[in-house]
């Protein structure tokens, strides 16, 4: 008697820690997918900011709407790997429309345009806070999935790693200074 009492109290507690840790597993990539909703919203944002900006300089120069266009891709359904690539693609239309601002002096000091490149700033600070947040609840996903004893219960659910919002090659190169 004693016995069957001792391995149906090993039993329940198996069952609730594999429970307990199946629900940190999934609680772990529900805010992974949060933040990366996130990313998405400052993505959005990026993308309305920068729209705003080529209208304004829209006024002093003709400018391609193809560059846009591809950027509008950047919509749910995208992989972390394509959102990498969607954010570079944003990265140089914001240094073409910076060049274009160089090279139109009168543009630089429109007010519409000056509000707007602080805007950019906000935003960009905004898109790199929703990045390093994604980042650490990855981190912290990873870390349950592949831990012992946690490794069992998530092979039992599928559960993978997830990637991590990398930088492009160009960006982790030393920035050159010319005056």
């Amino acid at each position: 008697m004693e016995i069957a009492v001792v391995i149906i109290v090993i039993v329940v507690v198996i069952a609730i820690w594999y429970i307990g840790v199946s629900n940190s597993i999934k609680t772990a990539e529900l805010k992974i997918n949060e933040a990366e909703s996130g990313i998405d919203v400052a993505l959005t944002k990026r993308y309305d900011v920068l729209t705003k900006m080529l209208d304004t300089v829209k006024g002093y120069q003709k400018y391609e709407q193809s560059v846009l266009t591809e950027i509008v891709k950047l919509r749910s359904g995208m992989t972390m790997a394509e959102k990498n690539l969607a954010n570079s693609s944003m990265d140089k239309l914001t240094k073409d429309i910076n060049i274009l601002a160089e090279n139109y002096p009168e543009l630089r000091s429109n007010n519409n345009f000056v509000e707007l490149q602080k805007a950019i700033v906000e935003v960009e600070e905004h898109l790199q806070a929703a990045r390093r947040l994604y980042n650490a609840n990855v981190n912290s996903y990873n870390s349950k999935i592949i831990v012992f004893p946690n490794s069992i219960v998530a092979k039992n659910m599928n559960a993978v790693k997830k990637d991590y919002f990398e930088a492009e090659d160009i960006k982790r190169q030393d920035v050159k200074m010319e005056f």
